[in-house]
């Protein structure tokens, strides 16, 4: 089998990736174009690619293909529907980021309400070594306990973030974006609800036709002034420039976000204008990414080709 992964640079350096070379002759690219995966996919057997758009392009100008592995959860990079009328296998890995991204989401509010950054640099400043006392109280900051912690998507993530929310003594509720997903073990609540009754809102949910632009200014404002907004789920579910708006005009305390509506970020989106900067976490969507997850991915990938093999 000929092997192509188009965009390795997806998943960083990997110690496992030498497994793939079971199955045949592996070549990698860190990143592909849109004008240049036609000619990169040519003879390949199968195609790994996680962002990398497989269309009926590219699938018409590659015969070979037979089976399809993406690189990550979501599948809408992959013309599924005629992926399926030319007989190409198309299969996905789930369940790999779980633990990564409850650490993530938790490193993200911790650092933003705590203001880490801001009392690390009053010690590497030195201004800590010119101080009177032993301790300075200039940010404050809260404990957790006690704080209505709101989930907006109570899948598997969701339910990860909420037993360690619920460890650290919050009251968890949550919001079914699907509607659905209604009996879990805390209180589901509708969303206006859960945003005016939550101390912490952490989204956890897909980026669909009912979460597209779900949090805008006017729920914003339904919020706690003294609430913070983390985003771990897709970056188009947030508002990006009302989010801005509300930031640097104190409607909330402040926000994290793993995700973006483009990504990369773009050089004129309007986070990066905030003038409350402490206010506001980014990190390029790597809550995913740490090194047990990325090769959970990869055994994942591994698994797949493995079942394809056993059918072929």
């Amino acid at each position: 089998m000929k092997i192509v992964f188009l965009d390795k640079s997806t998943v960083g350096n990997v110690s496992n990736l030498e497994l793939l070379n079971e199955f045949g002759e592996v070549i990698c690219y860190d990143e592909t174009s849109a004008d240049q995966t036609i000619d990169r996919s040519s003879g390949a057997d199968i195609i790994i690619t996680n962002k990398v758009i497989i269309d009926k392009k590219v699938i018409d100008a590659n015969p070979d293909i037979k089976l399809i592995c993406i690189a990550a959860t979501g599948m809408n990079n992959v013309d599924l529907d005629y992926a399926a009328e030319k007989g190409i296998v198309v299969k996905n890995v789930s369940g790999y980021s779980t633990f990564s991204v409850t650490q993530s989401t938790f490193a993200m509010l911790f650092s933003l309400i705590n203001s880490i950054h801001y009392y690390d640099n009053y010690v590497k400043s030195g201004s800590y070594s010119k101080s009177p006392i032993f301790t300075h109280h200039d940010r404050e900051f809260a404990e957790i306990k006690g704080k209505t912690f709101g989930i907006i998507g109570l899948g598997v993530i969701g339910q990860s973030v909420a037993k360690i929310a619920d460890a650290f003594g919050c009251k968890v509720v949550y919001y079914s974006t699907s509607g659905n997903n209604t009996s879990q073990p805390y209180p589901c609540l509708k969303l206006d609800e859960l945003l005016s009754k939550s101390d912490i809102i952490s989204i956890h949910a897909p980026l669909n036709e009912k979460t597209n632009n779900l949090i805008d200014l006017g729920r914003l404002k339904t919020m706690k002034s003294t609430a913070v907004l983390i985003n771990a789920g897709r970056g188009n579910i947030v508002n990006e420039r009302d989010l801005a708006y509300a930031i640097d005009h104190e409607i909330i305390a402040g926000a994290a976000l793993d995700v973006f509506g483009q990504e990369p970020i773009q050089a004129d989106n309007p986070l990066l204008k905030v003038q409350n900067k402490e206010n506001l976490i980014m990190v390029p969507h790597i809550a995913w990414a740490s090194k047990e997850s990325r090769e959970m991915l990869i055994k994942g990938i591994y698994q797949n080709i493995s079942e394809y093999m056993k059918h072929v």
